[in-house]
C-alpha cells in the first residue's frame, strides 16, 4: 500500500463510508467484432464452475421477497488493498454493442454532469443492466452488473468482489436484467461460471476489481438475444466523459431504482490507478457499468469500467478499475466459455 489512507471497496471498505459505484466503466482506436479483440498477454482469468443442481437452486432461491431484502455487499467492512503496479497495458480495442434498435430513439437528453439521479431516459441500458444477487457468508447480498456483446451471448460484467470475496466464491449467483421493485421482467439468469482477474482472486487488489459471469440459457434463449449486449473498450486512457449506472441499495437509496452518474473522469492519485468520477451512489451499485461513448438517445455505449470503491473521506466520488490487458483477458475467457 502506498500510503496511510484506506479505502472502502464496494463490497468491503476500510475507513467508514463505503459506497457502490455506477458504470464507469473511451473508446479505443481499433474496433473488432465479438471474440476477435486482440489478445493482450498471458495472464489468465480465474474461473469457478457452478454445478447444474446449484444453478436450479439459485433460480428457485431468489424470490421477489428475497431480492427486495438482499443486503448491499458494499456495506461489508474489509481492509482495502492495492499495489504500486499499474494495470498492464495493451492496444486500444473496442467491441460494438449488439442491441435492438426499435424503441430506443426517442430518449430525451439527461443532465451532464450528474452526481446521482434516477435514469429516466430509457434506451437499451435499462435492459442490459441489472441487479446481481448471491449468498455471501450465509447472507443474501446484492451488487449490479451488465450484459455485454460476447461470442457466447451469455456474458455479464460486474466487480470482482461481486463474484468472490474473503477467499470464497459467492453461491446462489443470479443476474436480473431490467430489475425493478422486486420484479424480474426478463427473468433470473443463473451463473454456470463466475470469473475474476488473477490479481483480484489472489490478493483482492482494487486495481483489478473486475468480475464476470457466464449465465445459463433461460427458456431456450441466451441472455443477449433477449436483452441485447453493450459494447466494451479496453486501454482507453484517462480523463474521459463517462456514464455510470447501478442499483444502489444503501441509504438514501433502496435498490429499487436505476441510478446514474455522469462526468469527466480523472485518474486516482492516492491508492489506485482507477478512474474517478463525482457520484453519490451507495452500496449495491458495485459492479454497475461505466461507459464511454455513451449515447443517451439509444442507451448504448462501450463499457470501460465498473463501480468499485470509495474513499471514506470522499463520499461523493466513485472509483472504477482501468480496463487494461487483464480485464480484456477476463472478457475473452468469459465469452469463450
Amino acid at each position: 500500500m502506498r500510503g496511510t489512507p484506506r479505502t472502502r471497496r464496494i463490497p468491503r471498505p476500510a475507513l467508514g463510508v463505503l459506497i457502490g459505484v455506477t458504470a464507469l466503466f473511451t473508446a479505443g482506436t481499433l474496433t473488432t467484432p465479438a471474440g476477435a479483440a486482440p489478445e493482450p498477454g498471458p495472464s489468465t482469468a480465474r474461473v469457478h464452475s457452478v454445478p447444474a443442481s446449484a444453478q436450479q437452486q439459485a433460480r428457485d432461491f431468489w424470490t421477489p421477497e428475497r431480492m427486495r431484502s438482499a443486503v448491499p455487499l458494499d456495506l461489508l467492512d474489509a481492509d482495502a488493498r492495492s499495489t504500486d503496479a499499474a494495470p498492464r497495458a495493451g492496444r486500444p480495442a473496442t467491441v460494438a454493442p449488439t442491441v435492438p434498435t426499435a424503441g430506443t430513439a426517442d430518449v430525451g437528453p439527461a443532465a451532464f454532469p450528474n452526481g446521482g439521479g434516477a435514469w429516466t431516459g430509457g434506451g437499451a441500458v435499462v435492459n442490459t443492466a441489472g441487479r446481481v444477487f448471491f449468498t455471501y457468508q450465509g447472507r443474501t447480498a446484492s451488487c449490479s452488473g451488465n450484459a455485454v456483446t460476447s461470442a457466447n451471448k451469455s456474458t455479464v460484467i460486474t466487480a470482482g468482489h461481486c463474484v468472490k470475496l474473503e477467499g470464497a466464491w459467492h453461491t446462489d449467483w443470479v443476474f436480473v436484467p431490467g430489475y425493478h421493485d422486486g420484479q424480474a421482467p426478463h427473468g433470473r439468469w443463473t451463473a454456470t461460471k463466475t470469473l475474476s482477474t488473477p490479481q483480484w482472486t489472489a490478493s483482492e487488489d482494487i486495481n483489478y476489481d473486475v468480475g464476470a459471469a457466464v449465465v445459463a440459457p433461460l427458456d431456450g434463449q441466451r441472455l443477449t438475444d433477449v436483452v441485447g449486449g453493450q459494447g466494451l473498450a479496453f486501454n482507453t486512457g484517462y480523463n474521459l466523459r463517462m456514464y455510470a449506472f447501478g442499483f444502489p441499495a444503501a441509504a438514501p437509496y433502496d435498490g429499487q431504482k436505476f441510478i446514474y452518474c455522469s462526468g469527466t473522469t480523472n485518474r486516482d492519485f492516492l491508492l489506485s490507478n482507477d478512474h474517478g468520477m463525482g457520484c453519490d451512489m451507495t452500496g449495491g451499485s458495485s459492479g454497475g457499468p461505466w461507459f464511454t461513448q455513451f449515447n443517451e438517445a439509444t442507451g448504448t455505449g462501450l463499457q470501460s469500467s465498473v463501480n468499485s470503491f470509495k474513499y471514506n473521506f470522499l463520499p461523493n466520488r466513485m472509483y472504477g478499475p482501468y480496463f487494461g490487458a487483464d480485464a480484456q483477458n477476463l472478457y475473452q475467457a468469459a465469452q469463450s466459455s
